[in-house]
């Protein structure tokens, strides 16, 4: 108990530093009869949606990954509030974790400054472990659809500091003739466009596409995909093409496939949940 206490105090120490030049009233921190404790909108940067939200349990192992969660929303809404329920429930199973807002898609923001969002959370939170008596760079990204696609790519491109992925109903593919030619693309166009920051021109299109598809961009980050076949936002090959891919090469990864199921795991029923998505997401945590 001594240990944490300590952890605690230098752990809020190590954040007064970044609130200090913050007008945020809604800045909070909550501490549990164990002296867990719960850090709401902890500053990472100086953008308004630049917060994060940092969850400690009341024991955990020096080497336990801290899971970043990164929200949906097609790149352009949502929020981390979206995401609490994992975040609870990692919370539930002493696993620590940090659940993240980052800047959503415009005129001036693609998906490049959203990974670089991923990316100061890693850093500012480094900066932090040591207090947290927590490792740097040893993080699992989970993400649901576009915070699932950012998850994959940011994962696949940084192993130095990522350890695994998982990943909810995420588009993976913006490039291959099989998109293309797919009647999903014709929808998802418009969009990905926006969040590539390129035009979508099908007869010759830009590899920046390709680029920003996490099928094209593997590495030997372990992969925990799931996908629903009834999935109506982003199509069940999307899952089923990366799963295939990472097969092909040896990348260790599970996909957990779900006959009638939807979109996006707040979408899911607390039957499907319960029974089928959090196991598995504790499962691949802790093996």
């Amino acid at each position: 108990m001594k240990r944490f206490v300590l952890r605690y105090h230098f752990f809020v120490l190590g954040c007064i530093g970044f609130i200090l030049n913050s007008c945020n009233s809604r800045f909070r921190v909550w501490v549990g009869t164990n002296n867990e404790q719960k850090i709401y909108n902890l500053k990472y940067g100086e953008h308004k949606r630049q917060k994060m939200d940092v969850f400690l349990p009341s024991d955990y192992p020096e080497n336990s990954p801290v899971v970043l969660i990164v929200h949906g929303g097609a790149w352009k809404y949502g929020r981390k509030e979206h995401m609490i329920h994992i975040q609870k429930m990692l919370f539930k199973n002493n696993i620590p974790s940090i659940n993240m807002n980052y800047r959503l898609v415009s005129k001036k923001i693609t998906y490049k400054q959203q990974l670089e969002d991923i990316g100061a959370v890693i850093e500012k939170f480094n900066s932090l472990a040591q207090k947290a008596e927590l490792q740097p760079n040893n993080y699992i990204l989970l993400g649901e659809s576009a915070g699932g696609h950012l998850a994959l790519l940011y994962g696949y491109q940084h192993a130095d500091q990522i350890k695994k992925i998982i990943s909810l109903s995420a588009p993976t593919d913006f490039f291959s003739k099989e998109y293309l030619d797919s009647f999903y693309s014709k929808y998802t166009s418009p969009t990905i466009q926006k969040v590539v920051g390129t035009k979508f021109n099908r007869k010759n299109l830009s590899e920046e596409f390709q680029k920003a598809s996490p099928i094209a961009n593997i590495s030997y980050i372990p992969t925990l995909l799931f996908q629903g076949n009834k999935d109506f936002l982003v199509n069940q090959r999307q899952g089923l093409s990366l799963d295939s891919a990472l097969a092909q090469q040896n990348v260790p990864h599970k996909l957990v496939f779900m006959e009638g199921a939807g979109h996006a795991p707040r979408f899911f029923s607390k039957r499907r949940r319960d029974s089928i998505i959090y196991p598995n997401i504790l499962d691949w945590i802790k093996k």
